[in-house]
């Protein structure tokens, strides 16, 4: 099970890096902050209604909403520091020699 749903996140990450190019061609002319924007939007509300306690909720479930939003936050900050487009030289932190 646990290697389906490891398939399965890789697809979906797949899925929305592969819409974002897709989208990014389809208007060339288009801020790539707001598609970027409207990405995180979209998978947000999903994660958000993927995450909401069942009709018969088990111990992950039994969670208040700060703490499902503190655990979006931790996954994403997660992501993010994987990431290697984290770091940019372009960033204002980067030291200049």
């Amino acid at each position: 099970m646990i290697d389906d749903n490891e398939a399965l996140f890789d697809e979906a990450a797949d899925a929305v890096v592969d819409l974002g190019n897709r989208l990014a061609e389809n208007n060339p002319d288009g801020d790539p902050w707001a598609l970027s924007d409207g990405l995180i939007a979209g998978a947000v509300q999903f994660w958000l209604y993927a995450h909401q306690p069942q009709d018969e909720p088990n111990a992950e479930d039994m969670m208040t909403a700060r703490e499902r939003l503190e655990e979006l936050v931790r996954q994403v900050m997660q992501s993010a520091e994987e990431s290697e487009y984290l770091h940019s030289p372009l960033d204002i932190d980067v030291g200049r020699a």
